[in-house]
């Protein structure tokens, strides 16, 4: 079988062109992934309409009526042997994101306890203790696939899968970890809530996380957890995002 070069560029439809970076999930690629989104954003290329990042690679939407199609192919190829793509993003962004956790908010918070060997207390301070990787948002507008988690919280996912799921539920899914960004069916272990509307259409942004982003999970108790509610449905609420510069490789 011929060996897969990388990166590639592949035809998706009259109207998408994927650049795949890698086929594994890797913080390498998917950075590779998120910085060729911002070239290509800053590029503002006439008929370009949406960008779509995954694990490793970017699929690139346009209008193929208003479109240089061979134009934005040649740039798509430029951009991603350049060598700025391939370092990745220059800043990091970190959002921090309270957390309620156990009881009726994290219902499998001792499942996920009786698994690792943890106490609850434990399953806290170290999925809270480290800043998590936003892959890619999917599933629903918004879910979050977050890497970087303690890997000695991985637990496997439920057997039965919930039908109705809180928006804003944290779950463990084997070495990853999420937040449910609307109520749905899922079968992460859910270990708590936060009160952040993660989506919202009415919004600007409409969605508060994005891809290359890092997650910051900040334990909070019931009142801190009801007053952030309370201006999220106003919709007032706005998250701490802090911005520092990457460390250099």
């Amino acid at each position: 079988m011929e060996e897969k070069k990388y990166p590639r560029i592949l035809t998706a439809g009259d109207g998408c062109v994927v650049a795949e970076f890698g086929d594994s999930i890797d913080m390498a690629i998917n950075s590779r992934v998120a910085a060729l989104g911002s070239a290509v954003a800053k590029m503002d290329f006439p008929g370009v309409l949406d960008m779509v990042p995954s694990y490793r690679s970017l699929a690139v939407y346009f209008d193929p009526v208003n479109t240089d199609v061979k134009r934005l192919y040649a740039r798509l190829g430029e951009l991603c042997l350049k060598e700025d793509t391939e370092a990745g993003h220059e800043r990091r962004r970190t959002i921090i994101v309270p957390t309620l956790y156990g009881g009726e908010w994290g219902p499998d918070m001792e499942d996920v306890a009786a698994h690792t060997g943890f106490s609850p207390e434990e399953v806290i301070s170290r999925h809270s203790g480290r800043d998590c990787y936003c892959y890619m948002l999917g599933f629903t507008p918004g879910f979050s696939y977050l890497g970087g988690m303690d890997p000695a919280l991985e637990t496997p996912r439920l057997k039965n899968p919930r039908e109705v799921i809180p928006a804003g539920s944290v779950g463990i899914a084997a070495k990853q970890t999420g937040v449910y960004s609307i109520v749905s069916p899922g079968g992460w272990r859910l270990i708590g809530r936060t009160p952040m509307l993660i989506f919202d259409p009415n919004r600007d942004p409409a969605i508060f996380l994005e891809a290359g982003m890092w997650i910051r999970f900040r334990p909070i108790d019931k009142a801190e957890f009801d007053e952030i509610e309370a201006t999220s449905k106003e919709g007032t609420y706005r998250p701490e995002i802090l911005e520092e510069e990457e460390a250099s490789s």
